[in-house]
C-alpha cells in the first residue's frame, strides 16, 4: 500500500506538471477603480510584490492612469516563455531610462524588462541581492553576498556596479555588512549597512564609496541600518531598525558635505519617501518583536521639522492592518499606501488624495512593497 500511494502521488504530480506546460498563462485581474486622469508626465505605476520567501511568488501589478485600471500579475501573460515568472522575493522595483529593474533577492537576480511593456530583456546575476540606483549610465547594486542565513560569521557584502546598456557587471567594491538601501550624491554612493545575519551584532555604519576611486570609507550612525533617502539640500536620511527589542529605532541626518551625522531626527521611519520638500513616512513602532503601533507622518525637509503626525485624515488608518510601501506621485501629490496584511494574503493598495483622503484601493498580490512610476 505505500508504495501504490507513493506511485499514485507521483504519478499525479506528473500528469499536473505536465497539464501546466501546456495551460497558457492566466491573464491578469483587472480592475477598474479610478477615472481617467490625464496627467502630463506620468502614466502609471508598477508595484512589486515581495511573496513569502520560498514560495516563488513575487509578482508585478500595474495601474494605468490614463484607463483607471489596476492589473494584478502581470509578468507572467507578457512574458510566457520566462520559466519561474518573477522569481521568489521581490525587493526592490526601479525605472531608469526605458528599462524597468526588479530586485529578486532569493533568486540571485535581477530582473530587467522593457519599462513600458514589462517583457523580460535579461538579468544580473547577483548573489543575494537587495537594492538598486543609477548614476551616469551606470546600475549599482547592494549584495549580502552570501547565502540566506543567520550567522554570525556572515561575510562583508558589496555593491556590484553594472553597465544599463550591456547588462554586465563592471566593478565591484567591499562595504559593510548586509549593506540594504543606496543613494548617489556629489559623485559619492552611500550604502546603509544592517549587519542584521550577524544578530546581535549589528553593522552601525554608512559606507561612503568614491564613484571616481571605488575606495570606500565609513561613518558611524547606529545599529541595523535599513533605509537611505536624499533630498535636494545635500542632505540623506537614514533609518535605524534598532535591535526590535531594548535599543529603539530612529532616524538620522547626514551632511554628504561633510560626511557626517548633523541631526537626530527621534521618530521611527519604517519607509519613507522624499517628493519635493517634504518627507512622507510610515512607522512601526516595536516592542519584544511585535510591531504594536504605526503612525503615519509627514517632516519638512526646509523646516527641519515634523509637520504632520497623520497625513491620512478620514479615518481609512484604521483599515490597515500592517502597513508596508509607501510612495508619492510626484505629478498630482497622490500617495500610496501598501497594506501587508498577515504576511501570508493578497494585500492591499490605497490611494489617497494629497489631502490624505481616500481615493481608491485595489488588492495585490502578496506584500505589496515597490513602487515605480512610468512616464508617458
Amino acid at each position: 500500500m505505500k508504495f501504490r500511494n507513493v506511485f499514485l502521488i507521483i504519478t499525479i504530480t506528473c500528469v499536473a506538471f505536465s497539464c501546466r506546460k501546456v495551460l497558457p498563462p492566466q491573464p491578469p485581474v483587472v480592475d477598474v477603480v479610478d477615472t481617467v486622469s490625464n496627467l502630463s508626465k506620468i502614466k502609471g505605476v508598477y508595484v512589486l510584490n515581495e511573496g513569502n520567501m520560498g514560495s516563488n511568488s513575487c509578482t508585478l501589478d500595474y495601474f494605468d492612469y490614463t484607463s483607471g485600471e489596476y492589473m494584478c500579475n502581470i509578468f507572467p501573460t507578457r512574458n510566457p516563455h520566462v520559466v519561474k515568472e518573477l522569481g521568489d522575493v521581490g525587493n526592490d522595483l526601479q525605472i531608469y531610462g526605458s528599462k524597468l529593474y526588479a530586485v529578486i533577492n532569493c533568486s540571485h537576480l535581477v530582473e530587467v524588462m522593457d519599462a513600458v511593456s514589462a517583457r523580460h530583456i535579461g538579468t544580473i546575476e547577483i548573489p543575494n541581492g537587495r537594492y538598486l540606483t543609477f548614476h551616469d549610465g551606470k546600475g549599482y547594486v547592494t549584495s549580502y553576498s552570501g547565502p540566506v542565513s543567520i550567522d554570525p560569521s556572515a561575510r562583508l557584502g558589496y555593491v556590484a556596479e553594472f553597465d544599463t546598456a550591456s547588462l554586465q557587471v563592471t566593478r565591484e567594491v567591499a562595504v559593510g555588512y548586509q549593506p540594504e538601501e543606496l543613494v548617489v550624491v556629489n559623485n559619492k554612493l552611500y550604502v546603509a549597512n544592517s549587519g542584521g545575519y550577524r544578530v546581535p551584532n549589528y553593522d552601525r555604519s554608512v559606507s561612503v564609496v568614491d564613484l571616481a576611486t571605488f575606495i570606500e570609507k565609513k561613518i558611524d550612525v547606529a545599529i541595523n541600518l535599513h533605509r537611505l533617502r536624499k533630498d535636494a539640500y545635500g542632505r540623506i536620511y537614514v533609518t535605524s531598525r534598532g535591535d526590535f527589542q531594548g535599543t529603539g529605532a530612529n532616524t538620522y541626518v547626514i551632511d554628504a558635505v561633510t560626511d557626517s551625522v548633523i541631526d537626530t531626527l527621534n521618530f521611527v521611519a519604517t519607509n519613507l519617501t522624499v517628493t519635493g520638500d517634504s518627507l512622507y513616512f510610515i512607522s512601526a513602532e516595536w516592542s519584544n518583536m511585535s510591531a504594536n503601533s504605526f503612525s503615519y507622518g509627514v517632516y519638512d525637509i526646509k523646516q527641519q521639522r515634523q509637520v504632520v503626525t497623520n497625513f491620512i485624515t478620514d479615518g481609512t488608518e484604521k483599515q490597515i492592518t500592517r502597513p508596508y510601501g509607501i510612495a508619492v506621485n510626484p505629478e498630482n501629490g497622490d500617495i500610496f499606501v501598501t497594506d501587508a496584511q498577515n504576511y501570508l494574503m493578497p494585500g492591499t493598495l490605497y490611494c489617497f488624495t494629497p489631502h490624505g483622503k481616500l481615493k481608491w484601493h485595489a488588492i495585490t498580490g502578496d506584500i505589496p512593497a515597490h513602487f515605480a512610476f512610468l512616464n508617458k
